[in-house]
């Protein structure tokens, strides 16, 4: 069975949250209460995001974080790259079973189609700003 892999949604996560408080600076154990998960996790998403140029940070007792530019000029796609995550879909890695056709061969076809797939699913996240994700999450639906 796979593991389910949360990065991309932590960082999203993360960085709505900085998007909701744009211009104040947030700190990390505030975003790991928003996120619900360890404070040393949401250092290492924050890490991420900063090496990628979408967040600035400051260290020490009164370190925080915040956004490098406004929501709007963030892209989902920016987000995703910068969280590190593995694509989204993979071919699975059993061995090959050389008496049957379709295992020989299914691999190769699959690559195909999973890498037209995940272009796919970039495209649409470079569709996407992070101020539509801040405008969704502010609305009690």
């Amino acid at each position: 069975m796979s593991q389910t892999n949360v990065q991309f949604s932590v960082a999203s996560h993360v960085m709505a949250a900085l998007g909701a408080h744009y211009g104040e600076p947030v700190r990390s154990t505030e975003l790991a209460g928003s996120v619900n998960a360890e404070p040393s996790f949401v250092r290492r998403v924050v890490s991420k995001l900063a090496k990628a140029g979408l967040v600035t940070t400051t260290r020490g007792k009164n370190g925080a974080c915040m956004l490098a530019r406004p929501p709007e000029r963030i892209t989902l796609l920016e987000i995703y790259r910068a969280s590190e995550a593995p694509p989204a879909f993979a071919v699975h890695s059993y061995p090959v079973q050389e008496g049957c056709r379709i295992s020989r061969n299914i691999k190769g076809c699959m690559d195909d189609v999973l890498r037209d797939a995940q272009d796919g699913f970039e495209q649409r996240l470079a569709r996407r700003t992070l101020a539509d994700v801040v405008a969704m999450v502010g609305q009690d639906g």
